[in-house]
């Protein structure tokens, strides 16, 4: 119980802070915007142009579904991973920068007890941003189409090609998609809070975490690395899109978020015994 108003009072802190909020407000400008483009150009025709050449009913599958799915896929890696940094990179380090950390050190916590609390919440944030990005997409993808439709799920990249034509059923596997984005992101979270940890700027926390992501994912294109494709973080997040298939290759989604857990963990052994190192009195 004590940990759980621990963790209360420190999301109540996270929240507070403006920054915080900047992911919330940008996603929702650029919903905000594909929704305009979408009514003002021929974005629908694009739409129902894919989904009838790949032989499916437009009339079914171009949905509020199918444009969540697309926005989630597109944007989350990376204007999502942007703000994943930031707040994850400044949950310790812009708390040692402003001399908190010798208030709260100052209390019977340990310093362990104290990473377990912010790093609970940096969880609980990505989240509930992964599902408000969900949710507020869907909202204003049905405004736009309508709430009826099927799904429509193409992923080339992945090898990952599904129709659902039921609502429901495709709710199910948005949801579940998110579900699977959620506990991906984490381990950009986790990287972001490692280096947060260290005797660093917050700004530079957040740098390093992009610089590694964009490196991932930059070397992941070159064709001569794809034989090495497995071995990347990115390539290893995106397993959330198998979810999607029919037959959920579960063997395969499992393995994948085993090396991620794995890496969550020993991002953050890394960030505590950099943190129990320190000397916050002087």
């Amino acid at each position: 119980m004590m940990f759980l108003r621990q963790l209360r009072g420190e999301l109540r802190k996270l929240f507070a802070r403006p920054r915080t909020y900047m992911g919330y407000g940008a996603f929702l400008m650029m919903e905000i915007l594909i929704l305009v483009v979408y009514r003002f150009t021929d974005g629908e025709a694009y739409m129902r142009d894919l989904i009838e050449r790949n032989g499916y009913q437009s009339d079914i599958y171009f949905s509020s579904l199918t444009l969540t799915f697309m926005v989630m896929t597109i944007s989350m890696a990376l204007l999502g991973s942007i703000f994943f940094a930031l707040v994850a990179g400044d949950v310790v380090a812009k708390e040692n920068e402003d001399g908190n950390l010798r208030l709260v050190l100052g209390r019977p916590i340990s310093r362990l007890r104290l990473l377990l609390v912010k790093y609970s919440a940096v969880a609980v944030y990505t989240f509930t941003f992964v599902f408000f990005v969900g949710v507020s997409g869907y909202l204003m993808a049905a405004a736009a189409v309508g709430r009826d439709g099927g799904l429509f799920v193409s992923e080339p990249k992945m090898k990952v090609f599904a129709v659902y034509s039921q609502w429901g059923e495709g709710m199910l596997r948005l949801a579940l998609g998110a579900t699977g984005i959620g506990v991906s992101m984490i381990t950009l979270s986790s990287l972001a809070f490692m280096f947060s940890c260290f005797r660093i700027k917050p700004a530079a926390a957040t740098i390093l975490t992009l610089a590694i992501l964009f490196v991932d994912m930059i070397l992941q294109n070159f064709p001569f690395f794809r034989p090495f494709e497995h071995w990347f973080i990115t390539w290893r997040m995106s397993c959330w899109i198998h979810l999607f298939e029919h037959d959920i290759p579960w063997a395969r989604i499992v393995e994948s978020y085993s090396l991620l857990f794995g890496l969550n963990l020993t991002f953050f052994m890394i960030g505590f015994l950099s943190f129990r190192l320190r000397d916050f009195k002087t």
